[in-house]
């Protein structure tokens, strides 16, 4: 499969984004990452935008695409059978259910669904439920997106935080492409 891999400023789940890229690679998956402009050019204490850069360059084989220009062409030239936006901030949430495309993620996603091509979210952010929660269920219940199971991840500290359960993105993007959303939803 040719896989769109969107990655956004969660960077505390960079990492384990990185691990399931490999897994997929390795599966047989041809898979292209593009940045979002925070993951192109923030340095924080989980790496810098150049370690960011190198290791999903590694993974993938190819460069991230990190500006407007870059990932405009992606559904005109349908280059993608499907898109994963693995880490999804709140902030993409917020503008892709507000048909905002002023990223190169967002507007990554846009130009992907031209083609009603499925689109993967693996939600991570510290406000799923709350400030975000109106976002997220209006995705839920647009067609073409389908979401990677999640759970809080911090109760005590952070009540209206989510993250998606990595290790289920094979199989919710394998869903996806059969048109089914991997339940349940909220582990």
């Amino acid at each position: 499969m040719r896989i769109g891999w969107v990655l956004c400023g969660s960077f505390c789940t960079l990492a384990k984004a990185a691990e399931q890229m490999k897994k997929m690679v390795a599966s047989g998956h041809e898979i292209t990452p593009i940045f979002s402009t925070a993951v192109s050019e923030t340095d924080t204490r989980f790496g810098t935008a150049a370690h960011w850069r190198e290791t999903f360059t590694q993974i993938a084989g190819r460069p991230p695409l990190t500006t407007l220009t870059e990932v405009e062409p992606i559904g005109p030239k349908a280059m993608f059978d499907i898109l994963v936006v693995a880490p999804c901030t709140g902030a993409t949430i917020g503008r892709l259910a507000g048909g905002i495309s002023d990223t190169p993620a967002t507007l990554a996603v846009k130009s992907h669904l031209r083609g009603q091509k499925p689109v993967v979210l693996a939600v991570s952010t510290n406000d799923a439920l709350g400030a975000s929660m109106r976002g997220l269920s209006l995705l839920k219940n647009y067609r073409h997106f389908y979401l990677v199971p999640m759970h809080q991840d911090d109760v005590q500290a952070k009540p209206n935080s989510m993250v998606a359960d990595f290790s289920r993105l094979e199989a919710t993007v394998l869903a996806a492409m059969d048109g089914r959303q991997l339940q349940p939803l909220w582990v």
